[in-house]
């Protein structure tokens, strides 16, 4: 296992990273329709929306992808021990990387189906 992938920082690494969507999702958002509200009757299918649910989809991407290298980060030479701290900070890592993709996730879905500035 890559040293790397096992520092304590990729506990908390997920939620810092959903916390900064979150304030850019709903401050970005904000911005948009005060400064270049879309017309109501076009629905979701708006560019604020289509931006918003791409960069989810590809934040969520990397996330997942961070969450796989946290579990499957590297070669390790076959030693024979077993370390629980780092079996701990490598499957809490994980888990925590993918809830925080599925929170960006959760966010975004009502940009499928609804207009961004109501």
């Amino acid at each position: 296992m890559n040293e790397r992938s096992l520092a304590p920082v990729h506990l908390v690494l997920g939620p810092v990273i959903w916390s900064a969507w979150f304030v850019l999702l709903y401050g970005g958002l904000s911005v948009a329709c005060e400064f270049a509200p879309p017309d109501p009757e076009q629905g979701a299918g708006t560019p604020i929306n289509v931006v918003m649910i791409a960069s989810a989809v590809l934040l969520a991407v990397g996330l997942v992808y961070l969450s796989y290298r946290c579990t499957h980060g590297g070669s390790a030479p076959l030693t024979g021990t077993h370390d629980p701290a780092r079996s701990f900070i490598r499957g809490m890592s994980s888990s925590m990387y993918v809830v925080s993709a599925a929170g960006i996730i959760a966010l975004t879905i009502p940009s499928l189906v609804l207009p961004p500035c109501l």
